[in-house]
């Protein structure tokens, strides 16, 4: 068995480590930081926060607060302007996903200009980028330890992603204190997004025994705590359990990738405005019977087994466990959430769902992820989970 790895950034995590962001601001040796964030953020008043830190030690700062749920190539030529207006040196990504994704890509056109299109798919970047500082205030999509950013483009409908290490922020700052003011509907999609990263990530026909330990213990640390943190986000345990389940399934992802759900979930929020963590919740339970038939490989029920154990929460023995199990329990899981069963459910009307459902699917297929998918999926099989899960 061969395979490769490496987690080459600096990590701190605990409770009130937002505290410690103007000696790792001042590690970087330079002057001024634009913060990318979110309204949310800045209207409660955290975003000031992190620019009193910073100005503590001696650094300047500027904020761009418009990032969207589905952050746009309009949104990154703004704060790209902003960047380079205000003469900022590196940035500080503050928020969940939008933010994250937004700060890589203006640290690609800070350093190396053009459109970030020109960037779209894996290698077009080509060295290094201003350095960033992330700072995840959901748990969530796991971008700070990821080399992706994925930025929607209107004029095509589509999400695109660019994929390079450089992308990857020198330094991230996880404290947990900062998901308990997360809106309870945005605390359940986040927190439903890791747990697929994990799920995926697992069973992921790239995945080996390193991606494995850490898609494992997500599952634990997310299924354990996911319910009781949507429902009390200022419960300490289960944030942390969140922060740090969200923090490994990026880490798994990065080495394993992922699979059909968000292979189908990035056209679906590309087309509809579904917010990301709500498309892939929406899609897994019927993504994962699919795969069912891969469970014929003992190995696959094995796996099957202990994300059911790790998600259901409740004793049962391999011997009792049937794979038809586990989407049943998901569902369970995306009710128990209040998630949308099923894309009518959030919002689509069946005549605009038809109109770009073929699109839909041929987006979906060019996706990299469909290749690692543990059963061998077709654009027919797209097709059919679509219609499935509306």
């Amino acid at each position: 068995m061969d395979f490769t790895f490496s987690i080459p950034q600096n990590i701190v995590f605990g409770a009130g480590s937002l505290s410690k962001l103007p000696e790792i601001a001042a590690k970087l040796k330079k002057s001024k930081a634009l913060i990318i964030s979110g309204p949310h953020l800045e209207k409660i008043g955290l975003v000031a926060k992190c620019s009193a830190a910073m100005e503590s030690a001696g650094i300047e700062s500027v904020s761009f607060c418009r990032t969207e749920g589905n952050p746009s190539v309009e949104t990154v030529e703004k704060a790209s302007a902003l960047y380079s207006e205000s003469k900022a040196d590196f940035i500080v990504a503050f928020g969940g996903g939008s933010p994250l994704d937004v700060a890589k890509a203006v640290a690609v056109l800070a350093t190396y200009g053009g459109k970030i299109t020109d960037y779209e798919g894996g290698g077009k970047v080509p060295g290094p980028v201003v350095p960033m500082i992330a700072i995840p205030t959901t748990a969530g999509t796991g971008s700070e330890v990821t080399a992706f950013s994925v930025i929607t483009d209107h004029s095509r409908n589509y999400k695109l992603t660019i994929a390079s290490n450089y992308l990857l922020p020198s330094y991230a700052i996880l404290d947990p204190e900062l998901i308990s003011t997360v809106p309870e509907g945005t605390a359940a999609a986040c927190g439903i997004d890791a747990m697929i990263h994990a799920l995926e990530s697992y069973i992921s026909k790239a995945a080996s025994p390193f991606s494995e330990m850490f898609s494992l213990r997500a599952l634990e640390l997310i299924g354990s705590s996911i319910r009781t943190y949507v429902k009390d986000r200022g419960n300490t345990k289960a944030a942390e359990k969140m922060m740090l389940g969200s923090l490994f399934a990026g880490i798994a992802f990065s080495h394993a990738r992922l699979g059909d759900v968000h292979a189908m979930s990035h056209p679906l929020s590309a087309f509809f405005d579904i917010p990301h963590g709500v498309a892939n919740a929406i899609l897994l339970p019927k993504v994962v019977e699919f795969n069912e038939v891969a469970t014929e490989n003992p190995d696959m029920k094995e796996k099957y087994y202990q994300i059911y154990r790790c998600v259901c929460q409740k004793p049962l023995s391999k011997e009792d466990f049937l794979p038809s199990m586990l989407h049943i329990e998901l569902a369970a899981l995306n009710k128990d959430l209040e998630i949308p069963n099923g894309i009518k459910e959030a919002g689509v009307e069946k005549a605009d769902f038809e109109k770009v459902i073929l699109q839909m699917t041929e987006d979906a297929m060019k996706s990299g992820n469909i290749s690692v998918n543990p059963r061998k999926t077709e654009r027919e099989d797209i097709l059919e989970l679509y219609r499935q899960a509306f």
